[in-house]
């Protein structure tokens, strides 16, 4: 937190602007079914801040958790496991070979080629640990199915109040983009 008040500093983080974003963010973040997603709804249990710099905040974490449950719920549904979601990742960033990938670099080599192996096996990779068609396509049908089941929260929101939030939220997280945070 306050990392964030510092990146924002003073003028921003006390601004209208960003009380005006946290109110239809908070909104949106306590608005979605707990049925399914864990983590979700384990937070959502949190009492909200009343700060707006934490309650922005905190409300950013319940809707970044409730799509990083879709996005297991996505995967499992794919049968698709940790690691080879981070190779799907890898090849997607056009990083190659996807093992030189951050997240699994430190991984035992035996492990990653195992993994590989079972990926190719099921026709998502080539032989080089290229995308094939189907793997691409099951890449897509998981980013399609996370994103469908990320918007329950945002089916609070009025279009005008959607409007309003991505405009105010605009020059929040122009200064968060610059220090490279995602």
């Amino acid at each position: 937190m306050a990392s964030l008040q510092r990146i924002l500093g003073d003028e921003l983080a006390d601004s209208p602007g960003l009380v005006r974003a946290a109110d239809p963010t908070t909104k949106a973040a306590t608005s979605a079914p707990t049925e399914g997603p864990a983590l979700y709804a384990g937070i959502r249990n949190l009492e909200v801040p009343s700060d707006p710099v934490a309650r922005l905040w905190h409300s950013a974490t319940m809707l970044r958790e409730h799509r990083g449950d879709g996005r297991i719920a996505a995967l499992v549904g794919a049968r698709i496991g940790g690691t080879e979601a981070h190779v799907l990742s890898a090849l997607e960033q056009g990083i190659h070979p996807p093992e030189s990938f951050g997240r699994i670099h430190h991984l035992p080599k035996e492990r990653l080629a195992a993994v590989k192996d079972g990926m190719r096996e099921r026709g998502l990779i080539d032989t080089d640990g290229h995308f094939t068609d189907a793997g691409r396509a099951t890449k897509q049908r998981i980013e399609t199915l996370t994103d469908e089941l990320a918007t329950p929260p945002y089916d609070a929101l009025s279009p005008a109040e959607l409007d309003e939030l991505t405009t105010e939220l605009e020059p929040i997280t122009a200064p968060l983009v610059a220090t490279g945070s995602r």
